[in-house]
């Protein structure tokens, strides 16, 4: 008896697993028999694997085999683990030296002619063969450079079976093939020539897009067609900060995950998504009957998940961002296991006042009834707008505004610069906790003795809270903006006009 392992990854959600693949050659009728929990993709792997193997020159023994995929619990799913049975097989059979292939993790999928086809999330993969101690890692030669782009691994990419088993020390003559590739795709996001500047008149509108940016607030807007909101919501990216190491990687491990082609370099700017009203609550937060997908909230993560026309919006696909909104993350569960995904996104909402989108507005005739408008803002939960922490009404931009415009409004590049320091400023206060925003702080720490304010400063948002105009977790969250609205003025600590300037954004709508 012999046997050959190896190791390759399984993935749920963002995380991986490891997993030992053992290949038991035996006497018995020919065939390869695949146990350890495989979905369907992966449990036709054994005819995969003996055609692939055939047309490489490397046939196996005609004897009987057996592979398990360890821990045997787990649920493994797709074809990503194709070339780690393959060279398992090897191994067993004695064409690969015992114990070579111990240090190596192999991750890809074999075509019947014996190449090795590019997988997606290879990027999430590494990431997770990184986590587990593992450095060495095979890959698809067209997921060369997705997979460098993990620090600290030495990678190998093959472009065939034969290759893999040639890098592993079989002796056997090198044949050149042409390796199957995917379309390479920009980890950077597409740039727009857009500009804040480009924005006329809407001033509060600009300050509160800008607070936002700065502290990590979600934001609503609510105003009639035309007012702009659309075009604030689009020039938020533009002037948020680059992402860091670990936030690229993760965006870059989401665009993986989707199978939108060979990552080839980090993304650098935030990532906006906007789906459109019509989408079912697995498209917005993930889900999938067999590999669990991630959804347009999870793909905004570290970036801008943006809901035009939000009222048109399924009442249940709104609700459920009410758990990632608070934690974070987003947890999917099926029947085959939860999946988690990071939802550190912010959320930025825009609706009409009404369904014809007149009502409230100068010399405009509204034709909805007072039913009509209340079912219709009605689809916006109490508890959904209670996580949100600014709400601003944005107003059309009047003749008299456009013709005093002289164009000296903020830039894009300006206020990214004030976003930046404001940032920074949160950081340096926050050296020592986990958090490094203000949309992250908890309200027990902001009413601890370490940064609480005195009851001279909070006295309009005392009284607000004893009148019932705002829940306790709308007093943290004004304390949250109130925070950055000093941070982005360059003060040590919110004064009462911050506060009043904080309940402002909080209720500009009500």
């Amino acid at each position: 008896m012999s046997i050959g392992r190896t190791y390759a990854v399984a993935i749920l959600g963002l995380g991986g697993t490891l997993v030992e693949i053992e290949a038991d050659l035996a006497s018995g009728l020919p065939g390869l028999s695949l146990i350890g929990l495989p979905d369907r993709a992966l449990g036709e792997a054994g005819d995969r694997v003996r055609s692939a193997l055939l047309n490489a020159g490397l046939a196996l023994p005609p004897r009987k085999l057996t592979v398990n995929l360890s821990p045997a619990a787990l649920p493994k799913q797709g074809s990503g683990f194709d070339l780690g049975i393959a060279l398992a097989c090897l191994s067993a059979s004695g064409v690969i030296a015992g114990g070579v292939l111990d240090d190596f993790v192999h991750i890809g999928e074999l075509a019947l002619d014996g190449r090795v086809r590019p997988t997606s999330g290879v990027l999430p993969a590494v990431i997770a063969a990184r986590a587990a101690g593992r450095t060495r890692v095979v890959v698809p030669w067209a997921n060369l450079e997705e997979a460098q782009l993990v620090p600290g691994m030495l990678i190998y990419g093959v472009r065939s079976v034969r290759d893999a088993a040639i890098l592993h020390g079989a002796e056997l003559a090198p044949v050149d093939v042409e390796p199957l590739r995917v379309a390479p795709v920009d980890g950077t996001q597409p740039t727009v020539d857009i500009d804040l500047a480009d924005i006329v008149g809407n001033e509060d509108a600009i300050d509160a897009l800008v607070v936002a940016a700065a502290g990590g607030h979600h934001m609503f807007m609510l105003g009639p067609p035309g007012a702009g909101k659309t075009m604030l919501a689009a020039r938020l990216p533009g002037i948020l900060p680059d992402l860091s190491l670990d936030d690229a990687l993760d965006v870059a491990s989401m665009r993986s995950l989707t199978g939108q082609g060979n990552i080839g370099s980090l993304p650098t700017r935030p990532p906006f998504e906007a789906p459109h009203h019509s989408a079912t609550a697995a498209a917005l937060v993930g889900g999938g009957a067999g590999i669990i997908k991630p959804g347009a909230a999870a793909r905004a993560s570290h970036g801008v998940l943006f809901l035009d026309e939000t009222p048109e919006f399924s009442t249940v696909v709104l609700d459920a961002l009410r758990q990632p909104l608070e934690s974070g993350t987003l947890t999917i569960a099926r029947a085959s296991g939860s999946a988690l995904f990071p939802a550190r996104f912010q959320l930025i909402m825009a609706a009409n006042p009404c369904p014809c989108g007149q009502y409230g507005v100068r010399d405009g005739e509204c034709t909805c009834t007072p039913m009509m408008r209340r079912r219709y803002l009605g689809k916006l939960s109490g508890p959904l707008m209670d996580r949100i922490d600014i709400q601003l009404r944005v107003e059309r931009v009047s003749s008299v505004a456009l013709a005093c415009s002289d164009g000296s409004y903020r830039s894009s590049a300006e206020a990214r610069v004030l976003v930046s320091n404001a940032r920074e400023r949160a950081r340096a206060r926050l050296a020592q906790t986990p958090w490094c925003t203000n949309s992250e702080v908890p309200g027990s720490f902001l009413r601890s003795d370490a940064v609480r304010l005195p009851r001279k400063v909070t006295t309009s948002l005392d009284r607000a809270l004893e009148r019932g105009q705002l829940t306790m977790r709308g007093y943290d969250r004004v304390l949250r903006v109130a925070w950055t609205v000093a941070d982005t003025e360059g003060s040590d600590q919110p004064t009462a006009e911050h506060i009043n300037r904080a309940v402002y954004l909080r209720k500009g709508v009500a």
